[in-house]
């Protein structure tokens, strides 16, 4: 067991940023969100789940919409809990320990404050470490572990629990739900055992995103050889480094998409363009890809070394494009047809990272 301190958190924060990819939402109003509910209900515990009985039951909470629409349309708090609770009350059983869907943006941070208001630990363990635009996009998904019962809520109390035959119509019910009731709302889905988030699940994802975070940091304080040994521990790579000299950002369908165009910074005849599905999924140079989904595109501020999300792009930031490997864990049956460019609706092969790096040698 582990009680999260404050230290921690501003480290997460930082890691889950970079694992958000430019999306799962801005961790700075959450951030808000975890302090608070600590000062007022108490510290959180990360706990293994070797720690919780075998049959316990664990939920998830998280933030489901567009993170443009995140940026003004600010989370009250109370619609994770309810949705939380709602999920319970239909399960006919309280859970022993909430759980992140993903490691990437907010949506790291909002289970740490549901959990401290309910008193509950939460497992050090999600189920994509990144984050994804979609709900059946879970390493959960291709054990055959179903996301519904679910439960949709917003901040006026609204709410609805609802069963489906697949993770794809979980998705596109919440999706639906999701566009009438204001476009940011919260979700819980995935209920399981912590048997099976111990069989099934990404281990260690919030630990992972604490160390990420605690690297990427020593890179902002001009520590000697910081930048090179956060690429080493993520095992990342610099693809790109440029100006962004174009951006295409749009709302639609419950989800922010775009376009951003990078112009190298030493030689303005290449270029690179990265396509937008509220994270950033395919990067292309001069039209071949180079990093694709479900491996992470990370834009890191030039300066600052800060993670840029997608919301927050703007025409002349100058960025280093960062390629990270998806987790280990993904690289199983089924995972190309449910997370790589094809489930986006590209027609690209998957090459991965270390596949890419090889060919480069």
């Amino acid at each position: 067991m582990r009680e999260l301190t404050l230290d921690d958190l501003d480290d997460m924060v930082l890691g889950a940023t970079l694992l958000g990819t430019g999306g799962g939402g801005d961790p700075y109003i959450a951030r808000l969100m975890v302090r608070q509910a600590m000062e007022d209900y108490g510290s959180v515990n990360i706990v293994e789940p070797s720690e919780l009985p075998p049959d316990g039951l664990v939920l998830t909470t998280a933030v489901i919409g567009a993170p443009t629409v995140i940026v003004e349309k600010v989370p009250a708090g109370t619609e994770f809990t309810s949705g939380v609770k709602a999920l319970a009350s239909y399960l006919g059983k309280d859970p022993v320990a909430l759980m992140p869907i993903e490691v990437g943006g907010m949506n790291t941070l909002i289970p740490l404050a549901t959990a401290a208001e309910l008193g509950l630990p939460v497992i050090d363990a999600d189920s994509m470490r990144r984050a994804f635009p979609q709900i059946e996009m879970t390493v959960f998904t291709l054990a055959g572990i179903p996301a519904s019962p679910m439960s949709v809520a917003d901040e006026k109390g609204n709410l609805v629990v609802f069963e489906t035959v697949s993770n794809q119509m979980a998705e596109t019910l919440a999706r639906t739900s999701v566009m009438q009731l204001g476009m940011a709302n919260a979700i819980s889905c995935y209920s399981m055992t912590v048997d099976q988030v111990a069989r099934h699940g990404i281990q260690g994802s919030m630990s992972y995103c604490v160390d990420l975070g605690k690297r990427l940091s020593a890179v902002q304080r001009g520590e000697e050889g910081a930048f090179d040994a956060f690429l080493e521990f993520a095992e990342a790579e610099v693809v790109f480094t440029g100006k962004i000299i174009d951006i295409d950002r749009r709302t639609t369908e419950g989800f922010a998409r775009g376009t951003v165009v990078i112009e190298h910074l030493h030689d303005p005849a290449r270029t690179m363009r990265i396509e937008i599905q509220n994270e950033l999924l395919l990067a292309f140079e001069d039209g071949e890809p180079v990093v694709t989904t479900p491996d992470l595109i990370c834009l890191l501020d030039l300066e600052t070394a800060g993670p840029i999300t997608t919301e927050t792009l703007a025409y002349g930031q100058r960025v280093n494009v960062i390629a990270m490997p998806c987790a280990p864990e993904w690289h199983q049956p089924g995972m190309i047809e449910l997370v790589g460019p094809a489930a986006f609706g590209y027609d690209v092969d998957y090459v991965p990272i270390s596949g890419r790096k090889e060919s480069a040698q």
